[in-house]
C-alpha cells in the first residue's frame, strides 16, 4: 500500500512564521502511511489573471498545479490577516481552481488548520479558505478543525496542540 500524499499550502510567506513551523512539524512527524510535501514558491505566483493563464501560464502557477494534482489531499496551514485568509493563499486557490471544473483541487479532499496570535485562532481565515476551496471544487473535510490561538509561548512545545494537529492530518488522510 502506498502512502497518502498530502500537499501543504502555507498561508504565511515569512520564513520563520509559526504556520510554516507547524507545516514543517507535520512533515517531520507525519502519521504512518502519510507523506507530507510543502508547496514552495506561493509568493512567486502572480495574481490570477485569465489573460496569462492557459498555455502561457507562469511556471510558478504551473508548478503549483502539478504539485497539487499529484497529491492525494490538500492541507492549508494558515494564519489570519484582517479577519480573512492571506492574499497569497486566496491567489493559490484561484490558480488551482482553473480551468473551471477541472482545476487541480477539484474533488480533492481539503482541510485547513493553523494558528494566529488572536483569541479566535484564525477561525475566520479557516472558514474563508474552506469556502473558497468548496467553490473551487475541492471536497472540504469539515471535521478537521484546529484554529489555535498562539498568544502565549511556543504552541509547538505543547504536546497536546501537536497531537491535535497530527490528528487533523490523520483525519484528512483517512477521508475518502
Amino acid at each position: 500500500m502506498s502512502d497518502t500524499r498530502v500537499v501543504v499550502l502555507v498561508g504565511s510567506l515569512r520564513a520563520d512564521s509559526l504556520n510554516r513551523r507547524i507545516a514543517e512539524t507535520l512533515k517531520a512527524q507525519a502519521p504512518a502511511g502519510v507523506t507530507i510535501d510543502i508547496a514552495e514558491g506561493l509568493g512567486e505566483i502572480p495574481f490570477y489573471n485569465e489573460d496569462i493563464d492557459g498555455e502561457s501560464a507562469p511556471e510558478s502557477a504551473t508548478q503549483l498545479r502539478k504539485t497539487v494534482a499529484e497529491a492525494d489531499r490538500v492541507l492549508v496551514v494558515t494564519p489570519e490577516y484582517n479577519g480573512t485568509m492571506p492574499a497569497v493563499l486566496n491567489n493559490a486557490i484561484d490558480w488551482l481552481s482553473r480551468p473551471y471544473g477541472t482545476g487541480a483541487v477539484v474533488g480533492k479532499p481539503f482541510a485547513v488548520v493553523g494558528a494566529t496570535p488572536t483569541p479566535y485562532g484564525g477561525k475566520w481565515a479557516h472558514e474563508h479558505a474552506r469556502h473558497s476551496a468548496t467553490i473551487a471544487g475541492a471536497k472540504v473535510i469539515e471535521d478537521v478543525v484546529v484554529s489555535q490561538s498562539a498568544m502565549e509561548g511556543d504552541i509547538l512545545a505543547d504536546d497536546e496542540v501537536v497531537a491535535k494537529l497530527l490528528g487533523a492530518v490523520q483525519t484528512l488522510a483517512d477521508a475518502s
